[in-house]
């Protein structure tokens, strides 16, 4: 079963990512806020200290952010999401926002 990184566990995020352990998937989170990070985690899928870090892992990246500068800087930044990529992964951003261009 593919590993999932999740990036972003807001309105949106959170319950999503909760399906996501639901149906057995191996998770990696990130979130600013520790307490959406933390609940995540408590329901069985694994801190990620950075975007980077969520990515390494994965095989696919989702991230959902709230603006265009927040998904440039965790995709693009330093220990980025694109950093931690490996060939063949899957980065799927369904943020509400101007499409990125690579």
């Amino acid at each position: 079963m593919e590993r999932i990184g999740f990036i972003g566990l807001g309105i949106m995020g959170g319950p999503m990512s909760q399906h996501l352990l639901k149906a057995g998937y191996p998770l990696t989170v990130l979130d600013r806020v520790p307490e959406l990070q933390s609940k995540v985690v408590a329901a069985g899928a694994i801190a990620g200290a950075s975007p980077k870090h969520v990515a390494e892992p994965s095989d696919i990246v989702i991230t959902m952010l709230p603006d265009s500068p927040d998904v440039e800087e965790v995709v693009l930044g330093k220990n980025g999401v694109l950093e931690g990529l490996c060939p063949g992964s899957l980065f799927i951003d369904m943020s509400t926002l101007i499409p990125l261009q690579f």
